[in-house]
């Protein structure tokens, strides 16, 4: 109703039961997923989300597979 009528927030927020801040945040989510405005879209966070975990798992077997490797290192130089 805000997007597609053009009716104010305070309006609507008041006819549908919901705070003004809420349906305002809504309203910029949604202008987001539009390509409205500049910002994440929910798969862009998703997507985002998922490769921080990836890299966190990524570094940890980094880690874990370097220990042995200076360890061999350590050894075989002696």
């Amino acid at each position: 109703m805000v997007l597609d009528d053009g009716r104010r927030i305070v309006d609507v927020a008041e006819a549908i039961g919901v705070g003004e801040g809420t349906l305002g945040n809504w309203a910029r989510l949604e202008k987001i997923e539009r390509g409205e405005r500049a910002g994440l879209t929910r798969d862009d966070r998703a997507e985002l989300a998922e490769l921080r975990k990836d890299n966190a798992r990524l570094r940890m077997e980094r880690d874990l597979l370097k220990r042995p490797t200076a360890f061999w290192v350590k050894e075989s130089g002696q």
